[in-house]
C-alpha cells in the first residue's frame, strides 16, 4: 500500500489536472498522505501544500535566472521532506525545468517517479529523452504522438488521454452562466484569456484587452478570465478609465465555451478553447533574450498546442512584435468573416477519452 505521495505541479493548469488525481487517490485510500507543490484546487481536493503555485509561476530563461535563489530554496526544502517523510511515489506534473531536476533527487531517496504530462521534448531537445531513462519509472502522456518518442528509448510509457476531456464536463449552461455573472442575455462577448503568470499579464494583457474592447464595440461585453492564482488587482491597473469589463474567476471553461471570439495566451488554454470550438488568436511575448534563445533550440513550426495537436496551423499565432492592438483586431475580424475557418478549430477527437485521472491514480498505487 502506498502511504505517502509527493506531487509537484508548478502552474495553474497543473493544479487543475493534479486536483483530479488527488481526488482519485483519496477515493481509493482516504488516509493517504499527499503533499507538495500545488494550488487552491489541489488543496481543496485534499493535498497539503508545502508551496503554492503562485510562488513558482514564472517562465522563460531570463525569468528563471532571476528566481534561481527561490528555486534552490524550494528544492532543498522538498529534499528535506523526502528524507523525513520518505514518500513511496513522487508524481511530477508538467513543469519540466524544475521537475526533471527534482526527479534525480527523488530517485536518490528510493522513490518511484511517475511523470504525468510529458515535457515537450518533441519541441525542444529529443536528446533529453535519453537522460530521462534512469530517473523516470513511468511516463504518462496526454497526446498519442508522444508514445513512440519514449518507446524508442525503452522508457515505460502510457497514453492516458487528456485531462481536459473530463474537466470540461459539468459546465454551467449558457443561461446559468450569464445569470450568475450578470451578463446581458442578448449580448455576445469577446473573451480575453491572458494566462496565469504575472509577466504574461504585464506583457500581454493590456494589448489583448484593448483589442477585445475595439472588437466588441458598444454592442458586446468584454470578459476576462481571471487565473485562480492571481488577484484581481493584477488586472485592474490595465483597464482604461470608464470602460466596463467583466472579470470572471473559477469559470474559465465557460468563458471559453460561450465567447464569440477569444484572445488567448499560448499554453494549455489554446487547447481548451479549441475543444470548445471557439474561434481565437494565440498571442505570445517574452523578453527579447528568452525569445532569441528559444529560436535557437525550438525545433517545431508552431508554438500553440492547438496547432501542434492539429498537425497544421488552424489558429493564427501572433508573436513578439506582431502583438499589437491593430494586428489582433484585424486578424480577428478576418476570422469572424470566414465561417469555414471557425469550423476548423476543433481538435477534441485527438485527445482520447475521459478517465485520465483515474488511470494516473491506478499507476501511482501500483508502480
Amino acid at each position: 500500500m502506498v502511504e505517502r505521495v509527493l506531487i509537484i505541479a508548478g502552474e495553474a493548469s497543473g493544479d487543475a489536472h493534479g486536483a483530479e488525481v488527488v481526488r482519485e487517490l483519496r477515493s481509493r485510500q482516504p488516509n493517504i498522505d499527499i503533499f507538495g507543490i500545488g494550488g487552491d484546487k489541489m488543496k481543496q481536493a485534499g493535498m497539503k501544500l508545502t508551496y503554492h503555485i503562485r510562488e513558482m509561476s514564472f517562465m522563460g530563461f531570463v525569468e528563471v535566472i532571476k528566481h534561481l535563489p527561490l528555486i534552490r530554496s524550494v528544492e532543498k526544502s522538498l529534499e528535506r521532506l523526502m528524507e523525513i517523510k520518505k514518500p513511496a511515489v513522487v508524481v511530477l506534473i508538467d513543469y519540466p525545468g524544475f521537475n526533471l531536476r527534482f526527479a534525480r533527487i527523488a530517485k536518490k531517496y528510493g522513490a518511484k517517479v511517475v511523470y504525468y504530462i510529458s515535457p515537450q521534448v518533441w519541441a525542444w531537445k529529443k536528446g533529453r529523452v535519453k537522460k530521462m531513462k534512469s530517473i523516470i519509472d513511468k511516463m504518462l502522456v496526454v497526446f498519442p504522438f508522444e508514445v513512440p518518442i519514449y518507446e524508442a528509448e525503452n522508457i515505460p510509457v502510457e497514453f492516458v488521454g487528456h485531462p481536459l476531456i473530463e474537466e470540461m464536463h459539468g459546465m454551467m449552461e449558457r443561461e446559468q452562466f450569464y445569470l450568475k455573472f450578470r451578463l446581458e442575455e442578448e449580448k455576445k462577448f469577446i473573451a480575453v484569456i491572458p494566462g496565469s503568470r504575472k509577466q504574461e499579464i504585464h506583457k500581454l494583457f493590456p494589448v489583448m484587452l484593448n483589442a477585445a474592447i475595439q472588437l466588441a464595440g458598444k454592442n458586446k461585453h468584454v470578459v476576462v478570465a481571471v487565473a485562480p492564482n492571481l488577484s484581481l488587482d493584477e488586472y485592474l491597473e490595465y483597464v482604461p478609465h470608464g470602460v466596463l469589463i467583466k472579470f470572471i474567476q473559477h469559470a474559465t471553461h465557460e468563458v471559453m465555451k460561450y465567447a464569440e471570439f477569444a484572445f488567448v495566451t499560448s499554453g494549455t488554454a489554446t487547447l481548451e478553447t479549441a475543444c470548445n470550438g471557439t474561434p481565437m488568436i494565440v498571442v505570445y511575448k517574452t523578453s527579447p533574450i528568452t525569445y532569441w534563445i528559444a529560436r535557437l533550440v525550438v525545433r517545431i513550426k508552431n508554438i500553440a498546442l492547438v496547432n501542434i495537436v492539429a498537425g497544421k496551423t488552424i489558429v493564427p499565432e501572433l508573436i513578439q512584435g506582431a502583438v499589437t492592438v491593430n494586428s489582433l483586431v484585424k486578424e480577428a475580424k478576418m476570422i469572424l468573416k470566414q465561417p469555414q475557418r471557425i469550423m476548423e478549430m476543433k481538435v477534441k477527437e485527438k485527445l482520447g477519452s475521459a478517465g485520465a485521472a483515474s488511470k494516473v491514480a491506478d499507476t501511482i498505487l501500483s508502480v
